[in-house]
């Protein structure tokens, strides 16, 4: 999905652009097995209500509206009005909302389209994705590996390009766990910068509304929209100023802290630890960072508190005596974990308190040799077979880096790092003080090693000679789609293998090309681009859905000697009429 700026930039140069994004939105629903992503989605028919409310938005008045025509989703933990809240338990949704979260409401008054709500693991209880009984979704990556949770369909539904943005939930690293696994940006915010009234808690006092978007601007302008101090929250804040002051990010260098190589953990995975090493060396060698190594361990030992401690008794005062009733409706894992909290006393609970005053005053030492700590955001991914056989343990490691955020009252954000060599995503957060949110949104402009996505249609596609010039590089299957109509396919007169050439002609009416969309890391873009020449080039390829994508263009000057071959719909129909006449 195109990211704001640039479908307001198309809905300003088409007058058709906003109804045919929705529309296009809609038909990949319906044609795509997407149902595991979603819990609710509200209707086509109502979305179009909306949509012509919008319209009816004067031209010269929509810039004031952010988020004008911007399609959006929601976790189902959070209130929408006029649908059930489940929290990924449909016993638990007895009703309807009868109004929006705040952080909905604020998001819909700037022109947001709420498309639905998404999956989750049960009561948000789990960084995996498989605890939900609407399905487990998978990685956008691999079907074979979880998507992380709890806030997988949020994650997903974003990586999949359906939406421009979407809410979740963190606690735990229920946000930055499926931002990794998916390739997407995250937003962690300080606690109670966003509202959490209206959504259902998992941990109150440490629950946070998280953003997953495209592009770091993207979550700039949803964290812009959606922080204000709420006077019927308990737990909301203001910004200040004073406590978020980054002199580091307009210095000339800053000191980022690294966990010591004997705390950090990467539980037997052996690529994940040298994708860390390059970020480091990126960060030092391009932005002038200075590296700090720091013990992790007092991190560690704020982690244990959230579940190894007093800190689960806050789950189950959110939802302990309805899973005591209705057990049979509860996964077994989120049960054991919430049920078992029922042995914390309130003595438990003070000395728990007294614990984390103490291991703060040991973070707040090793804040002072470093501006910003970097970790991977989680050490390693696990196929969804693994979580359903180790379900507690290895959900534990994945919360490695992230358990100890919310408990110290820290802001962060899950950044894109690579591609593995087995096309699986790597990630890193950013971790600050309170209220440094907007600088590590600067900042990590300037870090993540995000990838270009490129559209293919000749002997690059699947299966065909020079499909392995993306694969040596990384390179992965996003998804198969078509062009829009007006774009033609010609066969290339001697050339070797068969190349066939795209070509935009305003005005034409053809059945649209098909096209694969491939995810190629940056590092490798140059040395692929290298290898085209004449007459085709890159350059701008304009979808059925409206989105925008660099592909394979042909110069017009090798189209005289060329066979249109449009109406076959795309290079492989093309292919198989050859070899069918031979």
């Amino acid at each position: 999905m195109p990211d704001i700026n640039e479908l307001h930039n198309l809905y300003s140069s088409d007058q058709n652009g906003l109804l045919n994004t929705i529309n296009s939105l809609y038909d990949r629903i319906e044609k795509e097995n997407m149902n595991l992503i979603w819990i609710s989605i509200i209707s086509r028919e109502n979305v179009m209500k909306r949509v012509k409310q919008l319209l009816t938005i004067p031209t010269e008045d929509r810039s004031k509206f952010r988020l004008y025509g911007i399609p959006f989703a929601v976790k189902d933990n959070v209130n929408v009005v006029n649908l059930p809240t489940t929290a990924g338990c449909p016993a638990f949704a007895c009703e309807t909302a009868t109004e929006n979260a705040p952080v909905v409401e604020k998001l819909e008054q700037a022109g947001g389209i709420l498309i639905g709500k998404t999956n989750m693991d049960q009561f948000a209880t789990g960084l995996v994705g498989t605890r939900t009984p609407y399905g487990a979704c998978a990685s956008v990556f691999n079907e074979n590996y979880i998507s992380g949770g709890s806030s997988l369909g949020s994650a997903v539904v974003v990586a999949s390009g359906l939406v421009t943005f979407a809410l979740g939930t963190d606690t735990a690293g229920s946000g930055r766990v499926p931002a990794m696994f998916n390739n997407v940006i995250g937003l962690k915010p300080t606690r109670g910068l966003l509202s959490t009234r209206g959504v259902i808690p998992a941990c109150r006092s440490l629950d946070c509304i998280f953003v997953f978007a495209e592009t770091a601007s993207d979550a700039a302008i949803i964290f812009s929209v959606t922080c204000d101090f709420d006077e019927l929250d308990p737990y909301s804040c203001q910004m200040s100023s004073s406590l978020g002051a980054t002199p580091w990010i307009s210095s000339s260098t800053f000191r980022f802290g690294i966990p010591t190589i004997k705390t950090r953990e990467f539980f037997g995975d052996m690529e994940n630890p040298k994708l860390f090493q390059n970020i480091i060396d990126t960060i030092q060698r391009d932005l002038n960072g200075q590296a700090i190594e720091f013990d992790f361990t007092p991190f560690l030992n704020v982690a244990a508190l959230l579940y190894k401690g007093p800190w689960v008794a806050e789950r189950y005062a959110a939802v302990g005596q309805f899973i005591d009733e209705h057990e049979a409706h509860t996964d077994p894992t989120v049960y054991k974990i919430i049920s078992n909290a029922k042995k914390y006393t309130a003595v438990d609970a003070f000395n728990g308190l007294y614990e984390l005053e103490r291991l703060k005053k040991q973070v707040d030492k090793l804040w002072k040799n470093f501006d910003v700590m970097l970790v991977p955001t989680a050490p390693r991914a696990y196929t969804i077979d693994e979580i359903n056989g180790t379900p507690i343990e290895y959900n534990s490691h994945l919360g490695y880096y992230t358990n100890s955020v919310n408990l110290l009252d820290l802001a962060a954000i899950a950044i894109p790092a690579g591609i593995r060599s087995d096309g699986l995503p790597f990630g890193v957060t950013l971790i600050s003080h309170a209220f440094t949110d907007n600088a590590l949104l600067l900042r990590r402009s300037s870090i993540s090693s995000n990838c270009f996505h490129i559209a293919v249609i000749r002997a690059h596609l699947s299966g065909q000679p020079l499909n392995y010039q993306l694969t040596e590089r990384n390179g992965r299957l996003i998804r198969t789609c078509r062009t829009h109509h007006e774009y033609r396919l010609y066969a290339l007169e001697n050339t070797t293998p068969a190349k066939p050439g795209l070509i935009r002609k305003i005005g034409s009416q053809g059945p649209g090309i098909e096209l694969e969309i491939s995810a190629l890391p940056n590092e490798h873009v140059a040395s692929f681009i290298h290898l085209i020449s004449s007459p085709l080039s890159i350059g701008n390829i304009y979808l059925e859905d409206e989105q925008i994508v660099k592909g394979f263009l042909v110069e017009s000057s090798a189209l005289d000697t060329a066979q249109d071959i449009t109406d076959l719909g795309g290079w492989r129909s093309y292919l198989e009429t050859i070899n069918t006449s031979k």
